[in-house]
């Protein structure tokens, strides 16, 4: 089935490039370049091709990274050409005459003067917002962020509107999880671990952008149901050579160091582009349980309190080539990973007893842990501009090698009232090495039926394989024996056939987007112990409806239905079990199934700055983590399980405000309610919701010229999720930017959650299970960093490839 739906896509893809070219005339060409005062090739010059006669704008184009512009397929007529470009002192050329003697023509180099020869005393500054709300998604832009210096991708995301983090890594947007998160577009496929732990090695200095799409079309993936997260980095697009510097250091309750180097050489032909950051991370949580189990003969009580610290060296790289073979065509490569060195020693004491007010026996558990993350992964692209009407075709493909070396030694003491060892010592270590390779190949192509009218269609494959092995080895007598029936060896391999199309128009006041999405999932998974082997094929369409009116100057809404799927990332389905003691561990599920989302949304916008929005959205068979407390054997179990359903409300505003020409804030507020339902779970029905909101409001303030700051606030009130009820959080991050040595130097100092408020607790909400999870990690940090710029920096030239890299598509597990 799936190879007649590729030929089939592919069929109809190629016939409308031929049908297209067929029918367009080809009775003139008008070609030429344009340069500065140096000779130097301009893109993204505005150039316009006029009427002779009455200077009717006929067609527009814009130059290329060669300076290069093409009219063609022009009928009989005298034309006139425009060139504009801010800072640039206007020129026309022409007339020149197409007909049958002359089809042909160039203007040669078209020189254009910078009109700030008369302004030399005048400096203008453009500085995107912090928070920008677009058609399809909100961004900020935390290039210039003064609280985004010296975090980790994980911690700018905390910060972010609409989004919330939890103690493990795991990312919401408007109350839900489930989110897809891409890098430069490009899929991660990685488990709840392995994605944490990109974040935490993804440096927020390298960051340009991040983009939240929460109601994506059918160009995306379907994966992800509440949406998208799309970290763009950074990419210097300046002609000659030039890069950055950047040194920083930090301290909380313990010392950290970040480091970086950007390079950028950028010549007519090509584009060579780099950059590596070191950082060094000592950190710490504490921790508390408290639990209690209930039996026939009474109560135990455990309490738990204790946590871990470590050192984190994260280093991470990306470099890359962009080669133009000529103005239409375009091809390239990259390279970028990690490498990730830690260690951690886990410290945990646990008071059992049948009275809360006294002590039996004690679990002390000192459980040191190694481990090694290694990622690279490479991609090769195409990209060809087949007219100047907007027809345009790309090609990816990707492969990616995730790599984790992991070894977990457990040492369980029991201790009587007195401090005394009632039982032997249990010791035994964990080694559980990871593997996992990532295939992609896929391909997109835009036809433009008119201006305001066009198809977008494309495929893609992808092709997943992991490894993931489990060993338990005893030890006794002071030797390490492997124990053959708890060691395991877990394989899972999926592929992922998908096509799409998508139709946009724009009619007058209304614009209207209409899409569908196939794919068909194959998967395997595959335990070596237990002789299981889960087998899954599914074939899913899922359609996009987006509507958009312009009702007046002020007033524009918009209408939009999606639907989406969520597979089960691939640590929740390895069936080890992982162990915090000996009577704390969680395992997979290998039977989890995917969970589906139908989603609506209605959105309002006032003069394209205050914008809000009321959605709703239905999921079924939704994933969720849920602590089971055994009474039989006395342990806290925690795994994934498939319940009923999740019905979704949410209601959003952003309100970003100029207050004076020194004084900006941006300010957003999103509610919703969150219902889960279950017709059964561990013998009894069960139902939870809550209404809850969370608000974020950044303060930018502009002291001068070279001195800025900025003051960051957000405020997450309880909420549920799944199973469990989770407290509030809130936190104040301030920071202050100023600029020297002709703004080449660039020094910030930023305190985050100032007032060291946030702290992570969490209850069971199913009956009989009785327990609370309390952390408090290391968040209160002040950082120093220094940026400094190198080489040409006046120019630009680059080849811009936002459109390009949007349209490329990736699922990842969150």
């Amino acid at each position: 089935m799936r190879k007649n739906l590729a030929t089939i896509v592919c069929t109809i893809t190629l016939c409308l490039s031929l049908v297209t070219q067929a029918q367009t005339p080809n009775n003139g060409h008008l070609t030429g370049n344009v340069v500065d005062d140096h000779q130097k090739p301009m893109d993204d010059v505005s150039v316009a091709l006029l009427r002779a006669k009455d200077s009717t704008v006929v067609k527009g184009a814009i130059t290329s990274a060669e300076g290069s512009f093409v009219f063609d397929h022009l009928p009989e007529d005298a034309y006139l050409i425009a060139f504009n470009m801010i800072g640039y002192v206007g020129v026309i050329k022409g007339p020149f005459r197409i007909d049958q003697q002359h089809q042909a023509y160039t203007s040669g180099d078209i020189l254009l003067s910078p009109t700030s020869k008369q302004l030399n005393s005048v400096n203008i500054v453009a500085k995107k917002p912090l928070l920008e709300r677009q058609v399809d998604k909100t961004v900020l832009n935390i290039e210039n962020s003064i609280l985004a210096t010296g975090n980790t991708a994980l911690e700018i995301l905390r910060k972010a509107p609409g989004v919330s983090v939890d103690k493990d890594g795991n990312i919401s947007m408007r109350g839900k999880k489930g989110v897809s998160l891409m890098i430069d577009g490009k899929l991660t496929y990685l488990s709840n671990e392995e994605v944490a732990n990109l974040l935490n090695a993804t440096d927020g200095n390298a960051i340009s952008s991040i983009e939240l799409i929460t109601n994506p079309s059918s160009k995306y993936d379907a994966a992800g149901n509440s949406g998208i997260i799309n970290i763009r980095l950074k990419k210097n697009r300046n002609y000659g050579t030039n890069g950055t510097v950047t040194a920083g250091a930090g301290y909380g309750r313990y010392d950290k160091e970040n480091s970086g180097l950007t390079f950028n050489k950028r010549e007519k032909k090509f584009n060579i582009f780099g950059d590596v950051n070191y950082s060094r991370n000592k950190r710490f949580t504490d921790q508390e349980v408290d639990r209690v189990t209930n039996t026939k003969n009474g109560q135990t009580f455990f309490d738990q309190s204790g946590g871990y610290s470590g050192v984190r060296n994260n280093t991470n790289y990306k470099t890359g080539l962009d080669y133009f073979i000529n103005d239409q065509h375009t091809i390239g490569m990259a390279l970028n990973g990690y490498l990730t060195k830690a260690n951690q020693v886990t410290d945990i004491n646990t008071r059992i007893s049948k009275d809360p007010h006294l002590t039996d026996s004690t679990l002390k558990a000192i459980n040191p842990t190694r481990y090694t993350y290694r990622n690279t992964a490479y991609n090769l692209n195409y990209k060809g501009v087949l007219d100047t009407a907007g027809q345009e075709i790309s090609f990816d493909a990707d492969f990616s090698r995730y790599k984790r070396d992991k070894t977990d030694i457990y040492n369980n003491s029991w201790y009587d009232v007195n401090g005394q060892l009632i039982r032997p010592t249990v010791t035994f270590r964990n080694p559980t090495p990871s593997l996992v390779k990532i295939w992609v190949v896929k391909t997109d192509y835009t036809y433009p039926f008119s201006k305001k009218m066009k198809l977008d269609a494309g495929l893609k494959s992808s092709f997943v394989n992991t490894e993931n092995t489990t060993i338990i080895d005893n030890l006794r007598d002071n030797q390490w024996q492997n124990d053959v029936r708890q060691s395991n060896h877990f394989m899972y391999d999926e592929n992922i056939n998908a096509a799409y199309g998508n139709f946009r128009a724009e009619l007058k006041s209304l614009t209207l987007q209409l899409g569908l999405r196939a794919e068909q999932t194959n998967s395997k998974g595959y335990s070596l112990e237990t002789q299981t082997t889960v087998n899954r094929h599914y074939l899913n369409l899922f359609p996009t409806v987006f509507i958009n009116r312009v009702l007046s100057k002020n007033h524009e809404i918009g209408l939009s239905y999606s639907r989406r799927i969520e597979r089960p990332n691939y640590s929740s389905l390895n069936p080890f079990i992982h162990y915090l003691d000996a009577y704390t561990y969680s395992q997979g599920n290998p039977f989890l199934n995917p969970q589906y989302t139908n989603s609506f949304e209605a959105s309002w916008s006032y003069k394209k700055t205050i914008n809000t929005s009321l959605g709703y959205s239905h999921t079924s068979d939704v994933i969720a983590f849920v602590t089971l407390n055994d009474t039989a054997r006395k342990t806290l179990a925690a795994s994934y399980r498939n319940l009923a359903s999740l019905d979704s409300y949410n209601f959003n505003i952003n309100v970003p405000l100029t207050l004076t020409k020194w004084w900006s804030t941006s300010n957003n507020l999103t509610v919703f309610y969150n219902r889960f339902t279950s017709p059964e779970l561990f013998g009894a029905a069960f139902k939870s919701g809550k209404l809850s909101f969370n608000i974020n409001s950044t303060q930018t303030l502009t002291i001068n010229p070279t001195l800025s700051a900025e003051v960051s606030a957000y405020y997450n009130s309880r909420n549920i999720e799944g199973t469990a009820s989770n407290r509030e959080l809130y936190s104040v991050d301030m920071g202050l930017s100023k600029m020297l040595l002709n703004k080449k130097l660039s020094i910030k100092l930023a305190a985050s959650d100032v007032f060291n408020t946030l702290r992570y607790v969490s209850r069971s909400k199913i009956p009989g299970q009785d327990y609370v999870y309390n952390a408090k990690e290391e968040t209160r940090i002040l950082r120093l960093t220094g940026v400094y710029h190198f080489g040409s920096s006046a120019i630009k030239g680059a080849r811009k490839r936002n459109k390009g890299s949007e349209e490329e598509q990736n699922r990842a597990k969150s």
